[in-house]
């Protein structure tokens, strides 16, 4: 196969994506969000951006008895605590308050109290408190998991599932975040609770650590398809500068903290949703390609509508990061860990 098709092909490329699943084991009420880019590096780690880590989703859609009760009900006042139990459904059985709200005012008015009370909605508290845990979601069109049926016999009943939207059969892994380099905004992950046979089958990619300091030739994206995230893109891209690059996010519960560093300004196609995704370059050298780089956000170029330059911008460049501003920290961990 030509390498270029090895890297969108669905049994060949290291492109996936990572999303927290509530519920997992629960099929009738597992749900998907946070949905981001990463790629796969070797030996289950997996590497995506960190800034959606400290994003607060604003309420959950389901918590334990312990943590409602230690962490939520006594901050609540009287009104307070009805609205949460008439918006939240309590099962006796599984010890968990599930929401059972989809109207926008609702929602809102949960996040407004939670905030309120300063519990704390950003998905890295939510998967260090086991509210909902980051996955690997792999899809295929065949019922198998890269075309192996002893793979496949290794995933649970509550690890498989068909995506009807997407017509794919989906199965989950689980990762864990080893380290969230948030300056960098480069996020590291690592399989855990898998066999390494299954580790072992998904493709992945070498990593350069050199910083591009000249146009790369042969540099690419390799993102989600422009429709959807079932499907893969390899485009075109070049460097078209150098930054030494400065913005501040914005954490409430954690403080807030600066993208700082090295970083690529980017000419070429990427769609919005693409962050995490890799930036590649072709060595004709050693005859295969490395990542270089991560898409980690738009660059937006001004423009003046009637005289008007607020809030009109094209996105026609990218910013991205490339992984040696953390070489130092990230062959410590792939060398120790």
């Amino acid at each position: 196969m030509n390498e270029k098709l090895k890297l969108i092909d669905e049994q060949t490329s290291p492109l996936q994506r990572i999303m927290w699943v509530y519920n997992r084991d629960e099929p009738q009420r597992r749900t998907f969000e946070n949905n981001i880019c990463a790629f796969h590096i070797g030996n289950g780690y997996f590497l995506s951006v960190a800034h959606n880590l400290r994003t607060q989703t604003g309420y959950y859609r389901s918590i334990t008895d312990e943590l409602y009760k230690s962490e939520i009900f006594p901050k609540l006042d009287g009104s307070q605590s009805r609205m949460m139990d008439t918006h939240y459904f309590h099962d006796g059985y599984t010890h968990k308050h599930y929401l059972n709200s989809t109207d926008p005012v609702n929602l809102q008015a949960i996040a407004n109290v939670l905030k309120q009370k300063r519990f704390d909605t950003r998905w890295v508290t939510l998967a260090e408190k086991k509210v909902c845990i980051p996955h690997l979601v792999f899809q295929f069109k065949e019922n198998a998991f890269y075309n192996d049926p002893d793979l496949t016999r290794s995933f649970g009943d509550n690890k498989m599932m068909y995506d009807n939207d997407a017509k794919r059969h989906t199965f989950l892994v689980e990762v864990n975040l080893v380290h969230a380099f948030y300056e960098a905004d480069i996020a590291l992950y690592k399989v855990v609770d898998t066999p390494a046979e299954v580790i072992a089958r998904i493709p992945s990619v070498e990593i350069d650590l050199n910083f591009l300091d000249e146009l790369k030739e042969d540099f690419y994206c390799l993102q989600a398809s422009p429709n959807g995230p079932a499907g893969r893109l390899l485009n075109d891209a070049k460097i078209e500068g150098l930054l030494d690059h400065f913005g501040i996010f914005i954490d409430d519960v954690g403080g807030n903290y600066i993208f700082e560093g090295y970083r690529y300004l980017v000419n070429g196609y990427f769609r919005f949703g693409s962050s995490g995704a890799p930036y590649l370059f072709y060595d004709t050298t050693r005859g295969k390609y490395f990542a270089n780089a991560i898409q980690r956000e738009a660059s937006g170029i001004q423009l003046a509508i009637k005289n008007d330059r607020e809030g009109n911008f094209q996105y026609v460049n990218a910013i991205a990061s490339p992984l040696y501003i953390i070489k130092d920290e990230l062959q410590k961990y792939l060398t120790t860990t």
